[in-house]
């Protein structure tokens, strides 16, 4: 509510005029859940005090939900008391952490992500923008990290993203790998950190990664490379057309990225073939890692579904994953936190194309739902024409995904521990 109300004001708007309230609750909530989805351009419509209140909020949105999910994640790892967590010691060499010093290492590596970033991103743009490129480059920084996709380039082009910096990999592969940091999450940085890189200064013996971080690497990188390569296939003839290979393949690389966590643009969405939109629909409802900062149903989800569907396939009792059995309240979170997800979509999608009057395609609605959702930003230029229901069903929807799958994994596993121990007569019910 502080970030609408101030984003109302004229303080914060380059015309010194007051935004509407549902514009204004719009970007407020598309930063906290660091979306990106805007209706406005951020530069054209905002000043740089509204750039900095709607920075501040993607870091604050950032920084809280990876800090929630991470003490979250190691809350139902080891099931200890809210007063204090541990790390297990299997990630710390025998070290443990409790709760201040987690949030003050989280804090650490997200400022030093962010300031390399932003150090990188600075060669390209102080020598052509000057003192102002600075700035440019820790708000892109920033919002690459927490995975927001707000960008403050208007001046050049409104609402083109990083269009213009397209075939530039200085540009392109720092906010790539930004992005790809934040969405794997801390737990699994902290575990390559303790497992690989502490033990080789110490010149100790490497540990292995625990199983949350195999899958949650595994998956990343194979959604990226059949995003890059599913991209590149789509559109060699579309909107990589005139570009070189290595040109097709950074912005490949870098669609596939964006699209499961950030929504920064490098070709114009609306002019994707729709077969391709549907690619990105997939990989922006699968999304990042839990306890990042990107949404989706996370990798893990989705990972544990499709072992829950093979090991039905060939008849196993238990879902089993790398040799070892997936616990079923795991289970039975991944089936709930997808089915939610899909309803909300659904009905989101519904809404947008229900309350509009000018024509809307269903790819393009479901395009727009999917990303709200998972907290991406991408959009088929669909934002801005929308009246001010699907407005606000988005802003539900982009809070929803933000802090929905977290809340319900929360309630599943309360539950569930309630009703420890209690047995109820089998029922029978013919599926399929």
């Amino acid at each position: 509510m502080i970030g609408t109300t101030l984003l109302t004001l004229p303080i914060t708007s380059r015309s010194g005029q007051f935004t509407a309230v549902i514009d204004a609750l719009f970007t407020a909530t598309s930063a906290t859940c660091v979306t990106g989805l805007v209706t406005f351009d951020t530069w054209t419509h905002w000043n740089v005090f509204g750039q900095v209140v709607i920075i501040l909020l993607i870091q604050t949105g950032g920084l809280g939900v990876i800090t929630f999910t991470t003490g979250f994640t190691l809350l139902a790892r080891r099931k200890l008391g809210l007063r204090e967590l541990q790390l297990a010691s299997e990630n710390t060499s025998g070290d443990t952490m409790d709760v201040y010093q987690l949030v003050r290492t989280i804090l650490i590596f997200t400022f030093s992500s962010e300031l390399i970033g932003a150090a990188v991103l600075a060669l390209r743009f102080v020598p052509k923008f000057g003192a102002h490129g600075i700035w440019i480059s820790v708000f892109t920084a920033i919002s690459a990290f927490c995975n927001a996709g707000f960008d403050i380039l208007g001046f050049e082009k409104p609402d083109n993203s990083l269009i213009g910096y397209a075939n530039d990999p200085l540009v392109c592969i720092p906010v790539a790998l930004l992005i790809i940091v934040g969405g794997l999450g801390f737990i699994v940085i902290h575990n390559i950190y303790y497992a690989k890189l502490f033990p080789s200064l110490k010149k100790k013996k490497r540990l292995p990664l625990n199983l949350h971080s195999r899958v949650a690497i595994c998956m990343t990188v194979a959604l990226l490379v059949i995003g890059t390569v599913g991209f590149l296939a789509f559109e060699w003839n579309n909107t990589l057309e005139g570009k070189n290979f290595f040109q097709k393949l950074l912005v490949s690389f870098f669609q596939s990225t964006s699209a499961r966590t950030a929504g920064f643009a490098s070709v114009d969405i609306a002019s994707e073939h729709d077969i391709t939109k549907l690619l990105t629909v997939i990989l922006m409802f699968i999304g990042a890692a839990p306890a990042g900062t990107g949404g989706g149903i996370k990798v893990t989800t989705f990972v544990v579904l499709v072992a829950t569907v093979v090991s039905v396939m060939f008849g196993k009792e238990d879902t089993t994953l790398n040799h070892r059995r997936i616990e079923k309240g795991t289970v039975y979170r991944a089936l709930s936190i997808t089915t939610v997800s899909m309803l909300v979509v659904f009905f989101a999608t519904g809404v947008i194309l229900a309350t509009n009057d000018h024509p809307i395609s269903a790819i393009d609605a479901l395009f727009e739902a999917t990303s709200a959702f998972g907290t991406v930003g991408l959009t088929a230029s669909l934002t801005p024409t929308l009246n001010w229901i699907s407005k606000f069903v988005l802003s539900l929807t982009m809070f929803i995904g933000r802090v929905g799958p977290i809340s319900l994994a929360l309630a599943i596993a309360i539950k569930r521990a309630r009703n420890k121990g209690a047995i109820l007569p089998e029922g029978k019910i013919v599926v399929g």
